[in-house]
């Protein structure tokens, strides 16, 4: 399966399907938020506060919905930093997005939005996450089939020419 995935001309046109999926999901969140007053605007940072607030509550009583280490790090990383991380995330999603939809660097773009996602299920939340994270591992272990149909062909190339790195057979 993993073979075929990596390197079939029909898996390339399936994964682009949820590359598509994937990306518009990503980039209308991202839009959302970057057009939202209270997550980039004059009042950057409420959304987020809000958000971590909510998070904060879940990670109490016996079978807490976020976990004790998890509060720890938004207590101690997040919430200092919600300045930062209220542009971080929502310009995060519309990367990831555009990124995901042209098919440019999109293994890359899938680990950051599979990074979002676990913290978004670590923070207590569902939604669509659980399907969103599910895609970008199929993304991930597709690899550079993934990306064939779309910039992949073309930047990556580009991209072992000049970085020797990733000119290593094994990286492919």
């Amino acid at each position: 399966m993993v073979r075929w995935l990596r390197e079939a001309v029909a898996a390339s046109w399936l994964l682009l399907i949820g590359r598509l999926w994937l990306g518009y999901e990503w980039l209308t969140a991202g839009v959302e938020k970057v057009s939202d007053p209270t997550w980039t605007g004059n009042q950057a940072g409420v959304a987020l506060t809000n958000f971590l607030k909510g998070a904060l509550s879940k990670g109490t009583g016996a079978h807490p919905e976020v976990q004790g280490w998890f509060m720890d790090f938004l207590n101690g990383a997040v919430i200092p930093n919600t300045k930062v991380f209220t542009y971080l995330v929502p310009w995060g999603e519309v990367l990831v997005g555009i990124a995901l939809l042209t098919g440019c660097l999109t293994t890359f773009a899938a680990l950051a939005g599979a990074f979002m996602n676990t913290m978004f299920l670590l923070a207590g939340t569902s939604s669509t996450n659980p399907q969103m994270l599910i895609m970008a591992i199929i993304i991930m272990v597709a690899g550079l089939n993934a990306g064939k149909i779309g910039l992949d062909r073309y930047v990556i190339p580009w991209l072992r020419k000049r970085i020797p790195l990733l000119a290593n057979p094994k990286l492919r």
